[in-house]
């Protein structure tokens, strides 16, 4: 939520803000703002709405300038407003702030006491006087800061600029990201790498409770009590281009038709034929701490706990070990019973989700083996977890996820399969048929994308509904409950993911002519069953979209419109289906005239409760 730019150089600012701006927001897109040290003063330009809004409005009051912050809103304290939007100023400092102060009310009162008048609803204006109110006691805005956030509870990622240090940018994080970087015409902070790969590819991740320090020529790095620490910058190998549309009319439909190639790339390099094994280098959880897990447990949220559900069926099957997933908000505040010998898997696509880091901080502090699936080289998931499987699937710019989605069920199919190797439940031959199951993947999903005509055709078809019905059994639950999200997000239409067998128990009773069923119908040992599901949906003259396997001819006789699905095991379809149901959310959303890349009062990364 929220995204910060920064830039302090010999380049022009402005240009650079607004550029780092579009590759940040997909972070949010209820209002923008940059400020630039613009001669002799500390200008700032803020619009509602969409960030071309302030393209607009720059062209119309140009700002000349090498040194500035910028901010793309998700709004939380306050309505998107002009007012309410980032940068916030206190005399001759600006502010940008990402993240939740949750005594916000408190320090607003003293310092409404000190004479600082408000103009905004925001709880980011509190920081912009509180910064002030130390610097009048002669701080340097470096001081100012370790003093302000000694006063904050919450969240924050801040980025301060001020006239009586007119070349310095002072920011500093707790519990939201922050990234800087440095080339040699200047430097550079942003809250993903995403904008930096422009300039640079060596970057540096700040952690909680650090502060850095900004020049035209340096970057530095100090602890609250101002200790100097001295951090390798990681190299990023994200191509910069791999954040642009590349000709689609989307980045939603770029990122689905990328997921063969994702595929390829999670798996590269992490088996060996010979051995029938996954290679996981950066597990760094012993195959002795593996064999010891009684008990596995996934925590995520959103999709990513989709991602988990899918995770469940798949290890409990493979390896016959029990899992409990859970959602990250519940997790964290209940009581759950894990111990020392369980293996905890938190799931999250930025490693900045807060709700998951703190259950993974939670997991950790009683005794549990932390494993990480995420896509962010160096996030503070990442950095937190004993063991990471990075799942390799570059930038996802759109918000609604669809290939870290993927990448993320490939990585649990790598850890599956090594976890039944380490434990010999699976042997060479087995491990070997695993792997020339997972390596034909990729075709199997260009096979379904080949397919995105008639289900363009059928999105035309249920366009207009109001109400979704989206069923499946087994491993295909969590997909049911996937594909019901996206069509949610993204088309605004009101969706169900339901488990098929429970249908009976309720849901029955809205299905009617003007409600389409969505089935997931593979040919499973739960095939039967499903038939008999959907004899009860057409006898109430419902509409009814099936995902099939190639040669099922019987499912023709029961659904309207069928998309033949290669077929393959059973512990398989959940890719090929999703990539399905991503395309028919994505066309219906399209047709509807909506903004499928930026959902409305969504944001890409939920850094704070």
């Amino acid at each position: 939520m929220c995204g910060i730019i920064g830039y302090s150089g010999v380049q022009n600012a402005t240009s650079i803000l607004i550029e780092g701006l579009k590759r940040l927001e997909y972070r949010g897109y209820d209002s923008a703002g940059i400020a630039i040290l613009h001669g002799e003063e500390l200008a700032v330009r803020r619009s509602v709405g969409k960030l071309e809004n302030l393209e607009n409005l720059v062209r119309k009051e140009p700002l000349g300038g090498t040194v500035g912050i910028g901010h793309t809103r998700w709004a939380t304290h306050g309505r998107p407003s002009e007012q309410n939007a980032h940068p916030h100023r206190s005399g001759d400092l600006v502010l940008v702030h990402n993240g939740i102060i949750e005594n916000y009310l408190l320090l607003k009162h003293r310092l409404e006491t000190e004479g600082y008048r408000f103009d905004s609803e925001t709880d980011t204006e509190v920081m912009a006087h509180l910064l002030a109110s130390y610097m009048k006691g002669g701080q340097s805005v470096y001081d100012a800061v370790r003093s302000a956030v000694g006063d904050l509870q919450g969240s924050y990622a801040v980025a301060v600029l001020c006239m009586s240090e007119p070349k310095v940018i002072v920011t500093a994080r707790s519990g939201c990201p922050l990234v800087i970087g440095k080339n040699g015409e200047g430097t550079y902070l942003a809250s993903d790498v995403t904008p930096l790969l422009v300039h640079t590819r060596e970057v540096v991740f700040l952690e909680d409770g650090e502060i850095g320090v900004l020049t035209p020529s340096s970057i530095s790095v100090t602890g609250m009590d101002g200790r100097t620490i001295n951090r390798v910058p990681v190299q990023i190998d994200w191509d910069a281009d791999a954040a642009e549309k590349e000709g689609y009319p989307h980045y939603m439909l770029k990122e689905i038709h990328e997921q063969p190639q994702v595929i390829m790339d999670t798996l590269g390099g992490r088996y060996d034929f010979d051995t029938g094994e996954a290679d996981l280098p950066d597990l760094a959880i012993s195959p002795e701490d593996l064999i010891r897990a009684r008990r596995i447990w996934i925590v995520a949220c959103g999709t990513s706990w989709h991602a988990g559900l899918v995770g469940k069926y798949l290890f409990e099957e493979m390896i016959g070990n029990p899992v409990q997933v859970d959602i990250a908000s519940e997790f964290r505040y209940r009581e759950p019973m894990i111990q020392e010998d369980d293996l905890f898997i938190a799931i999250s696509q930025s490693g900045e989700t807060a709700d998951t880091l703190a259950a993974a901080r939670e997991a950790k502090r009683r005794g549990a083996g932390v494993l990480a699936i995420v896509n962010v080289v160096g996030s503070s998931l990442a950095r937190e977890a004993d063991g990471v499987i990075y799942t390799r699937c570059g930038p996802e710019i759109s918000v609604a996820s669809t290939k870290a989605f993927t990448g993320q069920i490939i990585a649990m199919y790598l850890l599956a399969l090594h976890m039944g190797r380490v434990r010999k439940i699976l042997n060479i031959e087995e491990g070997r048929w695993w792997l020339d199951q997972y390596m034909m993947l990729p075709g199997r999903v260009e096979h379904v994308l080949k397919q995105e005509p008639n289900i363009l055709a059928s999105a035309k078809q249920y366009c207009t509904k109001k109400n979704f019905l989206y069923l499946g059994r087994g491993i295909n639950y969590p997909i049911a409950l996937e594909g019901a999200l996206k069509l949610k997000e993204i088309s605004y239409i009101h969706a169900e993911g339901y488990a098929a067998g429970e249908m009976k128990h309720g849901p029955i009773a809205l299905v009617d002519e003007e409600m389409p069923v969505v089935v997931l119908a593979p040919r499973d040992r739960l095939y039967d069953k499903t038939i008999n599901n959907l004899m009860e949906v057409r006898a109430r003259n419902a509409p009814i979209v099936a995902l099939a396997s190639e040669g099922d001819h019987d499912i023709h006789r029961v659904a309207e419109v069928v998309f033949p699905i290669p077929d393959v095991h059973p512990l398989l379809t959940p890719i090929l289906f999703t990539v399905a149901l991503q395309l028919f959310a994505y066309h219906i959303a399209v047709l509807r005239g909506l903004d499928v890349d930026r959902p409305r009062n969504l944001a890409k990364s939920v850094t704070v409760e």
